[in-house]
Parts: C-alpha cells; structure tokens; sequence
C-alpha cells in the first residue's frame, strides 16, 4: 500500500501555527514558503541550491508546462520531478490563474475554458478532468483543483457566479483525481471579500473533501489591508487538521501576517523576479543593488545572511555585476533573496515551537523598520 500525504500539527501560538506534512518524497516543515519553479526551473537557481537556502517543495505551474514542453513530453521523460532533478515534493497550480490572467481570447463556459497560447497562439483547453490529468502527467505530489479566480475588484454578482463555478469544478476535479496513494489534492476557496461568499465556498468544499485546503483569489490587486481582513476569518472556515495554502503572496511583511492568522503555505515568485531586477530583501528591508550608495562599499549586503551573496562578496561587487548585466548578479542576488525567505520560515517556526511567535513577529517588524544600514 502506497504511504499517503499526511499532516500533523507541532504547535500552535495564537492562530499561528506549526508543522508537518509528510509526503513519499520528502517532509515539508510548516510554514512552508514554495519557491516557484514556472517552466521546470526555479529563475537563475541549481536545484540544490534551491534546497540549500532551505526549501521542502517546489512550485512547477501547469499552464507553462503544459504548453512548452507539453505534460505528455515530460510524462515520457520520467516525469517532473526526474526532467528538472528535484527530488523532493512538488506542488502544481491548475492552471486556472494563467489562463486568466496571460492566454489571449479566452473563452469561459461550464465546461472549461478555451485559450489561446501566448507563446505561439495555438488553441487549447483546459477542463477540471484536463487540469488533472496534466498534473498527473507531471508527477506531481499536491495537485491543485482548475478553479477561476476574477480579478478585484470586481462586482459580488460576479464573484459570486465565479465562486459557485469553481466549486463545481472542484467537485469535477475530486472525481477526476480519483484515489491516488501518494499524492494529495487541494480544493481552493473563493469569494473575494465577501464574507459570507467564503463561508460557502468553505462549506461546499469540506462537503467534498480535500487533503488540504487554498485561500485564492487573494493577492490581485486588493491591497495587504484588504487581503489580512479576509484573512482574519477565512483560514478559520477550514478544517484545523488539514494544511492551508494562501497562493501567489507574497512579500515577507504579508507572508508574517498571513502565518500569523493561521496559513501553513504560501509561494511568489517575488525574491526570484526581485532577485532579476536588482532587488534585495534584507532583515533591515529592501535594498536597492543598483543605486550608485552602493558601488565603494566593501559590506556584505546583509551581514547576518549565509548566502554566499552575502558571505563571498560585498555590495560593490554585486553593484558592478548589475550594472554589467553579468549572470552572476541575478542568480547571487535570487539565492540571497530566496535564503532570506527560508530564513523568515524557519524563525517563524523555531518562534511558534516554543511560543514567542509575538515577540518574533516584533523584532521582525522593528528591524525592518530601521531600514538599510547609512552609506559609508
């Protein structure tokens, strides 16, 4: 018999909380950030790399697969986890949100939705029986239910038909996983900002049942005031023994906040893309590699950081590095952001072990307020 995906709870400090979900690959420590992995990489990063800042599970996107190389190439290669080397957990998205918010001409019925590819224009499907067997094809060990998430703001007549759309579909969806030992699936809540809207998307997917549960259709542009009051809730209408997944947040601020109101797992691309663009987060916030303060500096960027950006090299090398367009300035300065976010992950679970998640959550705040360290 085929070991299952189970989740069991550590500690809990307030809402916040932690944990372990234990996959045939691999445990997953909660709170869990999940680099994102969109075309089998993770941007400018060696897998092990990626394992050595920290990271459980991987991110890979469905949409993006499914269209270069194609799940079916990749299903011949030995599947997702063999074709990029990581071994370890994979959690795929359904594909739902690109086709929103990237495929041209698209076409939205009770069915489906059929797209165009933004890569060559070409036409595709994509159907909750498609979504899972796509994801199936890929390997991957959390599957995510096809869902449609509008953008917000948005009028609650349409949130509302988009809720209940995507609920059907999710039932589509666990009919169309079917029993698979091993791999788990996760149904995905909606209902923007409405309240009582998030309730019956709650209700109707503890009705079907899932082995985790996602908050989406946050993170679109409704601000972090917006997004934390949906949070103060939301997470409390799921299951308790079951892991929440908050998808698409965020910065470190909202990734604290959210953990404090009680999510298990979050993924953003941001200290990848951020990384790409010259863009450090530090304990003392966000730095700038590009501004001119930083080109005489012998520092490391940030002086508590293992990262060999941080260890091996000072400011003025990675200003250089960007200024020239080199390589090396965006994988040293993604490695140096997506090692800051595991360290974030781990204080927050060391913190929430022992019960000083507040005072940890403080400190966080008030170093980050201080800002950069002065200009010599």
């Amino acid at each position: 018999m085929a070991p299952k995906i189970s989740f069991e709870l550590k500690a809990t400090d307030g809402k916040a909380r932690t944990g372990v979900i234990d996959t045939p690959r691999g445990e997953i420590r909660t709170p869990a950030f999940m680099p994102v992995g969109t075309a089998a990489t993770v941007k400018a990063m060696m897998p092990e790399s990626v394992r050595a800042t920290g990271a459980d599970i991987l991110l890979g996107n469905t949409y993006h697969l499914m269209l270069r190389p194609t799940a079916e190439r990749i299903d011949r290669l030995g599947g997702l986890h063999k074709f990029m080397n990581w071994e370890r957990p994979i959690l795929t998205d359904s594909g739902g949100f690109q086709v929103m918010s990237l495929a041209g001409l698209r076409k939205l019925t009770e069915r489906g939705v059929t797209f165009k590819s933004h890569i060559d224009g070409s036409k595709h499907e994509l159907t909750p029986e498609r979504s899972m067997e796509i994801q199936k094809l890929l390997g991957s060990d959390i599957v995510m239910c096809f869902d449609e998430c509008p953008a917000l703001p948005a009028d609650r007549n349409r949130i509302a038909e988009s809720m209940r759309l995507s609920m059907r579909w999710a039932e589509r969806s666990r009919d169309a996983f079917g029993d698979r030992p091993g791999h788990a699936l996760f149904g995905i809540m909606q209902g923007g900002l409405e309240q009582d809207l998030r309730e019956e998307s709650a209700e109707a997917l503890r009705g079907i049942g899932f082995d985790g549960y996602a908050v989406g259709g946050l993170a679109v542009g409704e601000g972090q005031e917006a997004m934390f009051g949906c949070l103060d809730y939301a997470p409390d209408m799921l299951p308790q023994d079951k892991p929440r997944y908050l998808m698409g947040v965020g910065k470190p601020d909202d990734i604290v906040g959210a953990v404090a109101r009680g999510i298990d797992m979050m993924d953003c691309v941001l200290p990848s893309r951020s990384g790409r663009t010259g863009q450090a987060f530090t304990r003392q916030g966000v730095v700038n590699i590009k501004n001119a303060r930083h080109q005489d500096d012998p520092r490391p960027l940030d002086a508590s950081c293992s990262c060999p950006a941080c260890s091996s090299y000072s400011r003025a090398y990675l200003h250089h590095v960007f200024r020239s367009n080199e390589m090396i300035s965006g994988m040293l300065l993604t490695w140096h952001n997506l090692q800051y976010f595991q360290d974030i992950m781990q204080g927050m679970r060391d913190a929430i072990a022992v019960g000083t998640f507040e005072a940890w959550q403080k400190d966080f705040h008030d170093t980050r307020a201080q800002g950069d360290i002065d200009p010599l």
